[in-house]
Protein backbone atom coordinates (compact mmCIF):
# COMPACT_ATOMS: atom_id res chain seq x y z
CA UNK A 1 0.00 0.00 0.00
CA UNK A 2 1.29 3.45 -0.91
CA UNK A 3 1.60 5.72 2.11
CA UNK A 4 2.56 8.98 0.40
CA UNK A 5 4.09 10.39 -2.79
CA UNK A 6 6.22 13.39 -3.63
CA UNK A 7 4.95 15.16 -6.76
CA UNK A 8 6.21 18.12 -8.75
CA UNK A 9 3.90 20.73 -10.24
CA UNK A 10 4.45 24.39 -11.00
CA UNK A 11 8.17 24.08 -10.27
CA UNK A 12 7.53 23.09 -6.64
CA UNK A 13 7.45 19.75 -4.85
CA UNK A 14 4.65 18.55 -2.57
CA UNK A 15 4.34 15.55 -0.25
CA UNK A 16 0.80 14.23 -0.65
CA UNK A 17 -1.41 11.51 0.82
CA UNK A 18 -4.95 10.56 -0.21
CA UNK A 19 -7.34 13.09 1.32
CA UNK A 20 -4.80 15.94 1.51
CA UNK A 21 -5.65 19.44 0.30
CA UNK A 22 -2.83 21.42 -1.36
CA UNK A 23 -2.55 24.84 -3.01
CA UNK A 24 -0.46 24.77 -6.20
CA UNK A 25 0.32 27.21 -9.01
CA UNK A 26 -2.78 27.78 -11.14
CA UNK A 27 -3.66 24.85 -13.43
CA UNK A 28 -5.61 25.19 -16.68
CA UNK A 29 -8.65 23.21 -15.57
CA UNK A 30 -12.17 23.88 -14.33
CA UNK A 31 -13.50 23.42 -10.80
CA UNK A 32 -14.69 19.87 -10.17
CA UNK A 33 -12.52 18.25 -12.84
CA UNK A 34 -10.05 15.44 -12.16
CA UNK A 35 -6.39 15.99 -13.03
CA UNK A 36 -3.54 13.48 -13.21
CA UNK A 37 -0.17 14.51 -11.80
CA UNK A 38 2.41 12.26 -13.48
CA UNK A 39 5.61 13.93 -12.27
CA UNK A 40 6.01 11.68 -9.23
CA UNK A 41 9.52 11.99 -7.78
CA UNK A 42 9.25 9.44 -4.97
CA UNK A 43 6.78 6.98 -3.46
CA UNK A 44 6.64 5.42 0.01
CA UNK A 45 5.30 1.85 0.11
CA UNK A 46 5.08 0.12 3.50
CA UNK A 47 7.92 2.22 4.91
CA UNK A 48 10.24 1.72 1.90
CA UNK A 49 10.93 4.75 -0.28
CA UNK A 50 11.23 4.34 -4.05
CA UNK A 51 12.89 7.20 -5.92
CA UNK A 52 12.59 7.84 -9.63
CA UNK A 53 15.29 8.78 -12.06
CA UNK A 54 13.96 11.52 -12.42
CA UNK A 55 10.34 10.29 -12.13
CA UNK A 56 8.83 7.05 -10.86
CA UNK A 57 7.38 5.17 -13.83
CA UNK A 58 3.83 3.81 -13.64
CA UNK A 59 2.74 5.98 -10.70
CA UNK A 60 0.33 8.89 -10.96
CA UNK A 61 -1.59 10.98 -8.47
CA UNK A 62 -5.28 11.69 -9.12
CA UNK A 63 -6.48 15.04 -7.77
CA UNK A 64 -9.73 16.96 -8.00
CA UNK A 65 -9.75 20.73 -8.52
CA UNK A 66 -11.65 22.08 -5.52
CA UNK A 67 -11.39 25.81 -6.20
CA UNK A 68 -9.42 28.51 -7.98
CA UNK A 69 -8.31 31.58 -6.12
CA UNK A 70 -5.75 34.26 -5.54
CA UNK A 71 -3.38 34.62 -2.65
CA UNK A 72 -2.86 37.45 -0.23
CA UNK A 73 -1.58 40.72 -1.69
CA UNK A 74 2.16 41.21 -1.37
CA UNK A 75 3.62 44.70 -1.48
CA UNK A 76 6.81 45.20 -3.48
CA UNK A 77 8.55 48.50 -2.75
CA UNK A 78 11.63 49.61 -4.66
CA UNK A 79 13.64 52.55 -3.35
CA UNK A 80 16.96 54.16 -4.26
CA UNK A 81 18.36 56.75 -1.93
CA UNK A 82 19.51 60.17 -3.11
CA UNK A 83 17.96 59.89 -6.59
CA UNK A 84 14.26 60.38 -5.67
CA UNK A 85 13.31 56.97 -7.05
CA UNK A 86 10.60 54.94 -5.40
CA UNK A 87 8.06 52.52 -6.81
CA UNK A 88 5.31 50.69 -4.98
CA UNK A 89 3.68 47.64 -6.58
CA UNK A 90 1.37 44.88 -5.43
CA UNK A 91 1.18 41.24 -6.49
CA UNK A 92 -1.43 38.50 -5.97
CA UNK A 93 -0.49 34.97 -7.04
CA UNK A 94 -3.20 32.79 -8.61
CA UNK A 95 -3.51 29.24 -7.28
CA UNK A 96 -5.57 26.07 -7.62
CA UNK A 97 -6.72 24.22 -4.52
CA UNK A 98 -6.47 20.46 -5.11
CA UNK A 99 -7.83 17.52 -3.13
CA UNK A 100 -5.80 14.32 -3.50
CA UNK A 101 -8.15 11.46 -4.36
CA UNK A 102 -5.80 8.53 -4.94
CA UNK A 103 -2.24 7.47 -5.70
CA UNK A 104 -2.43 4.95 -8.55
CA UNK A 105 0.31 2.51 -9.51
CA UNK A 106 0.28 0.28 -12.56
CA UNK A 107 3.25 -2.06 -12.45
CA UNK A 108 6.61 -1.96 -10.71
CA UNK A 109 9.40 -0.77 -12.98
CA UNK A 110 12.97 -2.05 -12.65
CA UNK A 111 14.27 1.49 -13.33
CA UNK A 112 13.12 2.62 -9.91
CA UNK A 113 15.40 1.92 -7.02
CA UNK A 114 14.63 1.69 -3.31
CA UNK A 115 16.55 4.10 -1.13
CA UNK A 116 18.25 2.44 1.79
CA UNK A 117 18.47 4.27 5.07
CA UNK A 118 22.07 5.03 6.04
CA UNK A 119 23.60 2.88 8.74
CA UNK A 120 25.76 4.22 11.50
CA UNK A 121 29.44 4.01 10.58
CA UNK A 122 32.01 2.49 12.85
CA UNK A 123 34.61 4.85 14.17
CA UNK A 124 38.01 3.67 12.99
CA UNK A 125 41.02 4.39 15.14
CA UNK A 126 44.67 3.81 14.28
CA UNK A 127 45.64 2.06 17.48
CA UNK A 128 48.16 4.74 18.38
Amino acid sequence: MITYAIVETGGKQYRVRPGDCIDVEKLDSVVGSTVELTNVLAVSRDGEITAGAPFVEGVRVLVEVDSLGRGKKLIVFKYKSKVRYKKKMGHRQSYSRLIVKDIVTESPDPATRPIKTPRARKKVTNGT
